[in-house]
């Protein structure tokens, strides 16, 4: 895989991390959107330093295209840590939930608030996560409106926004952050699977040859359903031939019968990053 999967961090991430820092004194909370297809990939180690103590609620989006099995043993392995929910922004499910969370997590604020007659004080939150994670999608939702900007590619917040809501928040966007370095590899190649990284800046090729293998050892039943193989047959084939046979049933052939690698790797990354080959979860909680 090339480096750049590994060494990624251009200079507007390292602009976004000095701007989270001078903008903390203003909030109450940071809403920490992860992936739930691939939680732990999708968490930036460095927020928990970068959040200068500040409460965080750890909320897992995209739930609809994820596991949901997987997805509850992550959410009970996020909630030993602080309060987490799932929520899906495509859907709306569990958007509701929210403000009563930030509410459960800051009681303490809040009844200072209520006891000096501050009941109508709109609690700040601070909006994090990885590029295209969800959160102009999540603000909208809540905000009721479309207010940000939203594309299904990262990169597309480049400056902070305040939005107002009508449920007692206000809402700081901030864009995408990835961190300096990814010490394991397979966090550079999750990551790269669903669109946090952009595409253009890495071999896609490579990465749906990856996606194609995890996939037939996790979710065999659901590969072979969508591209029309048979089980037995993908078992002893490596991620390039089985890449190669989903291009061929596919029909992404081009003169002299080649596969169109290409055409084959944007329709695979496409269809799994909109939940067409089924929920799949790339990663579990380790025990």
């Amino acid at each position: 895989m090339p480096s750049n999967i590994i060494q990624w961090f251009p200079g507007h991430m390292a602009k976004t991390r000095r701007l989270m820092q001078e903008c903390l004194s203003s909030v109450d909370i940071l809403i920490e959107l992860l992936d739930a297809r691939i939680p732990y990939s999708s968490r930036n180690p460095e927020i928990v330093k970068l959040s200068q103590n500040k409460p965080i609620l750890t909320v897992l989006n995209k739930a609809s295209l994820a596991d949901p099995n997987v997805t509850r043993k992550w959410l009970d392995y996020y909630s030993k840590q602080g309060k987490a929910i799932t929520v899906d922004c495509i859907s709306g499910a569990g958007i509701d939930s929210i403000p009563e969370a930030i509410r459960s997590v800051l009681a303490e604020k809040v009844e200072r608030y209520n006891a000096k007659g501050m009941t109508g004080r709109h609690l700040r939150a601070m909006i994090v996560g990885i590029p295209n994670v969800g959160k102009s999608s999540l603000i909208n939702r809540m905000a009721k409106a479309k207010r940000t900007k939203v594309e299904d590619r990262p990169g597309v917040t480049t400056n902070k926004q305040w939005i107002s809501t009508d449920i007692g928040l206000d809402l700081l966007d901030m864009p995408g952050v990835l961190w300096p370095k990814f010490d394991d590899r397979t966090v550079g190649e999750n990551l790269s699977m669903t669109g946090a990284i952009k595409d253009a800046v890495v071999n896609v090729e490579e990465i749906a040859m990856l996606l194609c293998g995890r996939i037939r050892d996790l979710y065999p039943d659901l590969l072979c359903a969508r591209y029309k193989l048979d089980k037995e047959e993908i078992e002893s084939l490596d991620c390039y031939g089985l890449f190669e046979l989903i291009g061929k049933k596919r029909g992404f052939l081009m003169s002299g019968g080649a596969v169109n690698e290409l055409r084959t790797a944007e329709t695979v990354l496409d269809e799994f990053r909109g939940g067409v080959i089924g929920r799949i979860s790339l990663e579990t909680p380790k025990e």
